[in-house]
């Protein structure tokens, strides 16, 4: 509902409004978000609870462990709903998340960054400090020499997976690489070592526009592994852990035989960049971000939005499929409807472009008016906040925090 107080003038509405002589209040959105300052991250918990049962399901169709990578969430409160409540496996992708979630009560954490020789102490700290198994990778000889030489010399025991490249071409080792095998005998010949076997990620499968062409992605994510740990099985050396994980390759994957576990993350919020892809509709989408309108500009027929770079983020991936995605689509605080087409096409700092075809958008989006940005990429989005506004049924129901950054002690 917009509501306008004209002051005695003979204007049309949008001129009046130009000139000052029309007060607009938007009231859409106004009761459940009455308090709420912008920008602000919104998480709807109930569209999470569901795209959480939607993959936990199908792991469990599947026979198969899922092991959550909460990348993007890095919240506690996120993470009890992505396992269903248990203390089950993890993934992260910083060492503070480690801590973080070691801090309450994870105990099965896989660092899904390669690892290097000067963060084996920050390991081994977290490690005795929560008792956890915090499993790390890598690809690299040399590191694999200077681990067993840290867990020898200072008495600390460590997990390793081996690291593979199943095209992404990103991080690991060539499938068919001599030194998976050389890794592989230098950890199980450690005896503070503890080998765990095998992993990669199908990062590549983002470049499918179809969801039928995952499949082949994640058939040879899932060859590369189960054949990598044949290899090293056939030398006496013992894969506990085979795993892959993205979530387009696990939603389409056709096969997970010789698999142990998949790890997925973004299925958690989903985004634009999944919707174009066809991996999400867009009432699956979890996370938005609430902004308010702070200016007009008829010379350039634009809206401005106090959503910028920071709270939007400058990430473009949803693009190549989808190419009105922009910075993000524009949509009803309440309902999450979208704005006709309107996108942020553009972004400073703290300033967000919405382009208008036509005039009556002032109207409809005065100054003052909250939207909420669907996001192109909810990974990058959500880096810049401290916390979500929970809402559930059209109401507020809390702020979850989240854990930001690589150092620093973990918050309690």
């Amino acid at each position: 509902m917009i509501l306008a107080i004209l002051i005695a003038s003979p204007l049309g509405l949008s001129e009046a409004v130009s000139r000052g002589y029309v007060w607009c209040l938007n009231l859409k959105g106004i009761q459940m978000f009455e308090t709420v300052d912008t920008p602000r991250l919104i998480l709807d918990r109930r569209r999470l609870k569901q795209n959480a049962e939607r993959f936990l399901d199908r792991a469990n169709e599947n026979n198969i462990l899922l092991r959550p990578h909460l990348k993007t969430a890095k919240s506690i409160d996120v993470a009890r709903i992505g396992t269903a409540g248990r203390l089950s496996r993890i993934t992260v992708s910083t060492l503070r998340e480690a801590e973080y979630f070691a801090s309450h009560g994870y105990k099965d954490i896989l660092y899904s960054v390669g690892m290097v020789p000067r963060k084996f102490p920050r390991v081994r700290k977290i490690v005795e400090q929560y008792d956890c198994d915090l499993i790390l990778i890598t690809d690299n000889v040399p590191v694999a020499r200077a681990a067993a030489e840290f867990a020898r010399k200072e008495n600390c025991p460590l997990n390793f997976l081996i690291e593979l490249d199943c095209g992404e071409h990103r991080g690991g080792i060539a499938c068919g690489g001599a030194e998976i095998l050389e890794i592989g005998r230098m950890f199980h010949d450690c005896a503070n070592i503890k080998f765990k076997g095998v992993m990669t990620h199908a990062g590549h499968s983002y470049a499918c526009e179809h969801p039928q062409d995952v499949f082949q992605v994640a058939e040879s994510e899932r060859l590369s592994v189960v054949e990598a740990a044949d290899r090293l099985s056939q030398v006496g050396i013992f894969s506990e852990i085979i795993s892959v994980g993205s979530t387009p390759t696990f939603l389409f994957a056709k096969s997970f035989d010789g698999l142990t576990e998949v790890r997925a993350g973004v299925y958690l919020f989903f985004d634009l960049a999944q919707y174009s892809r066809k991996i999400c509709t867009l009432d699956q989408i979890a996370v938005s971000v609430l902004s308010t309108v702070i200016g007009h500009n008829p010379q350039g027929r634009s809206i401005i939005i106090d959503a910028g770079a920071f709270a939007l983020s400058k990430d473009f991936g949803a693009n190549t499929f989808l190419p009105d995605a922009a910075y993000g689509h524009v949509c009803d605080p309440d309902t999450l409807e979208r704005f006709g087409s309107l996108s942020v096409a553009n972004v400073h700092q703290e300033h967000g472009t919405i382009p208008i075809e036509h005039d009556s958008w002032f109207d409809r989006l005065p100054v003052g008016s909250l939207v909420r940005v669907l996001p192109n990429h909810a990974c990058a989005t959500a880096a810049c906040y401290p916390d979500y506004l929970v809402i559930e049924n059209g109401a507020v129901i809390g702020d979850w925090p989240r854990v930001n950054g690589w150092q620093g002690a973990p918050y309690q």
